[in-house]
C-alpha cells in the first residue's frame, strides 16, 4: 500500500514536549503524540472504495494485512507519529476548558491528486485528553459515524468522510442512557478522514490561556493549508479568514436545514473550522416536522440544538471563535459586521433554499409567507418532512384539488386529514401554491426534476441505522453494505430500495437508539 504521506500539523505546529501518556492539563502545545492500542482481534467489516480511492489506495489494498494493521491500529505505518490534538470549547453554552481528541487519534496526513487529507482512528484508545473516558468506541456508534458520513457526503452537505469500520475484538463498557445501567459491547474503530480536523475549539484554548504566540502560529497554518487564496497574514487576512468560516458555516447550516438533519450537540469543539458536518453522535433526521426536535438526551430540557436553533447556534458558536481570534486583529468592529451580516445572509439563503424545495425559481416578496403558511401546516398533524417534500415534486399545475390526496403518505396519522381545520388549511396552501406556481414559467416535468434534486427520495433515518447495528451486532453486516449503497445516491428513484422510502414504523418511536439517543450513541 503506497501512501504519499505529506504530514504538515505535527511537523509545523508545537507538540506537547510530555510524551506520557496519561491524562492531563497540556499547555503551549497543539497537539500530543499517542500510541493507538493494539486491538485484540480486528476485523474489518466494511471500507468506503470511493474514499480510499480519493487517498490512492487500491481495491485490492484493502484487502490486504496491511491495511488492517494501519487502520485497526495495530501497527503505525513507517516515518509517521500519531498524535492527538489539543483543543477547547463550550459545551451546551459552558466554558468546558481544555478538551482535546479524547478518543481520537490522527494516524498522518495524504497527499493525492492535488488534496490533502487528514486520516484520523477513532476508538483506537486514550490519550492525555480523554479525562474519564477509555478512548474507545462501540460497534453502534462507530456504523453510525460510517454510515451517516458518508451518507451526508452523497446528499451534498460538507461533511468529514470515512474510510473503514473495523471490529477491534474488545469489549467495551458503556452506559448506553446514562441510568446507571452500564454493559459490555462491541469495541470499532472508524478511520475517519477530512481535509483537517481543526475545530474553533482549537483556537479558543490558546485565546483563553492568552497564549497568543500559538494562536497566531495555529491560525496562519490554517490560512496557509487552507484558506490559502486569503494571502499572508495580516490583520486583514485575519479578518477574511472569519468572514470564510461564517460562510462556510452557514451554508453548511443551510444543507442542514434542507434534508432535515440535526446534529443534536453543536458544542464549538464539534465545530470545523471548514465547515465540515463533524463529531456524528446523537444526530437524527427530522421523522415528523418539529423545529423543537433534538435527538439528544442529554439536551431533552432546554432543547438548545434543536432542529429550529441551529442557525442561531451556528451564530452563537461563531461568536465564540471571533472571541478567540479577537487578540491577532485587536478590533471588534469587523467581527461584528460579519455577525451582524450572517443574520441577513441567513434569512436570504434559508428563503432561497426553500424556494428550490419548493421548486420556484423567480423571487416574489410574497414568497416567506407561503413558507410559513406551508411550515403552520405541516405542524396540524404529525408529518414526514422527507416524505412529504419528495411526493410534493408530482403536484400538476392547475389541481390544488388534489394537493392533499398526493401527500397523504407523509401522515403519519391518516385518519387526521379528516379534521375540518386541517383539511381547509391545507386547500387554502394548495390553492396559494397553485397560483404562485402560475407566475413560473418551468413545466411540471422540469420543476419536479429541479425538486428532485434538493428533496432526497431516502435519508439515513434512525431506526434504519438501528436494524443494521442489531445485524452487525449478530456478526451479520449485509444491512450495512446495503445501506451503504442506498444512500449514495439519495436523490434518485432506486425502485429496488423502495421499502426504505417509508415513515418510521411504529415500533421505532420510542425503541433505543431509534428516536433520541445520548452522546455515547
Amino acid at each position: 500500500m503506497r501512501l504519499n504521506i505529506s504530514n504538515t500539523f505535527n511537523e509545523e505546529l508545537p507538540s506537547d514536549s510530555n510524551t506520557d501518556n496519561s491524562r492531563r492539563q497540556v499547555f503551549e502545545a497543539a497537539h500530543s503524540y499517542v500510541i493507538p492500542r493494539i486491538p485484540s482481534k480486528p476485523q474489518l467489516i466494511h471500507t468506503s472504495e470511493e474514499m480510499a480511492y480519493n487517498l490512492g489506495i487500491t481495491a485490492n489494498d484493502i484487502y490486504n494485512q496491511e491495511f488492517l494493521d494501519i487502520f485497526s491500529g495495530s501497527k503505525i505505518h513507517p516515518k509517521t507519529k500519531p498524535y492527538a490534538m489539543a483543543y477547547a470549547g463550550h459545551q451546551f453554552g459552558n466554558w468546558a476548558g481544555q478538551l482535546g481528541d479524547g478518543r481520537a487519534i490522527n494516524l498522518f496526513e495524504v497527499e493525492h491528486n492535488t488534496k490533502r487529507w487528514a486520516l484520523q482512528l477513532k476508538g483506537a484508545g486514550e490519550t492525555p485528553y480523554s479525562r474519564q473516558g477509555d478512548g474507545l468506541a462501540v460497534l453502534r456508534s462507530s456504523i453510525r459515524e460510517y454510515l451517516c458520513s458518508e451518507a451526508m457526503h452523497h446528499l451534498g452537505v460538507p461533511t468529514t468522510r470515512v474510510l473503514s469500520v473495523v471490529l477491534s475484538g474488545d469489549d467495551v463498557l458503556r452506559d448506553m442512557l446514562y441510568d446507571g445501567n452500564a454493559d459490555y459491547e462491541k469495541g470499532a474503530i472508524v478511520c475517519r478522514v477530512a481535509p483537517s480536523f481543526i475545530r474553533f475549539g482549537n483556537f479558543e484554548l490558546f485565546a483563553a490561556r492568552k497564549d497568543h504566540k500559538n494562536l497566531k502560529l495555529l491560525t496562519d497554518y490554517t490560512i496557509r493549508y487552507f484558506y490559502p487564496e486569503l494571502g499572508k497574514p495580516s490583520k486583514g487576512t485575519y479578518i477574511k479568514f472569519f468572514q470564510e468560516v461564517a460562510n462556510k458555516t452557514l451554508d453548511m447550516i443551510i444543507h442542514w436545514q434542507r434534508v432535515g438533519f440535526v446534529h443534536g450537540v453543536m458544542n464549538t469543539d464539534n465545530m470545523s473550522i471548514l465547515g465540515l458536518t463533524i463529531d456524528y453522535g446523537p444526530y437524527g433526521w427530522l421523522e415528523g416536522f418539529d423545529f423543537g426536535w433534538t435527538p439528544n438526551t442529554t439536551d431533552r430540557q432546554n432543547k438548545r440544538y434543536r432542529y429550529g436553533n441551529q442557525p442561531n447556534i451556528g451564530l452563537w458558536n461563531l461568536l465564540q471563535l471571533a472571541n478567540a481570534l479577537y487578540p491577532l486583529v485587536d478590533d471588534p468592529e469587523p467581527f461584528e459586521t460579519i455577525l451582524k451580516n450572517y443574520q441577513k445572509d441567513f434569512e436570504i439563503k434559508s428563503l432561497n433554499m426553500m424556494r428550490s424545495k419548493l421548486g420556484l425559481l423567480v423571487e416574489e416578496e410574497n414568497d416567506m409567507k407561503l413558507m410559513a403558511d406551508l411550515e403552520d401546516c405541516l405542524l396540524l398533524s404529525e408529518t414526514d418532512m422527507t416524505i412529504f417534500f419528495r411526493l410534493l415534486s408530482n403536484y400538476k399545475k392547475g389541481k390544488p384539488e388534489n394537493g392533499l390526496d398526493m401527500i397523504k403518505e407523509a401522515f403519519y396519522k391518516i385518519d387526521d386529514i379528516k379534521d375540518e381545520l386541517l383539511l381547509e388549511q391545507w386547500k387554502g396552501w394548495f390553492l396559494a401554491y397553485d397560483q404562485r406556481l402560475q407566475r413560473e414559467a418551468l413545466t411540471d416535468h422540469q420543476r419536479q426534476a429541479n425538486m428532485d434534486l434538493v428533496n432526497p427520495k431516502y435519508v439515513l433515518r434512525n431506526y434504519m441505522a438501528q436494524l443494521a447495528i442489531d445485524n452487525a451486532d449478530k456478526g451479520n453486516y449485509k444491512l450495512i453494505d446495503e445501506l451503504f449503497e442506498l444512500l449514495k445516491k439519495p436523490y434518485d428513484d432506486q425502485p429496488n430500495y423502495q421499502k426504505w422510502f417509508a415513515k418510521r414504523p411504529e415500533w421505532a418511536r420510542h425503541k433505543v437508539g431509534c428516536s433520541m439517543l445520548s452522546c455515547s450513541s
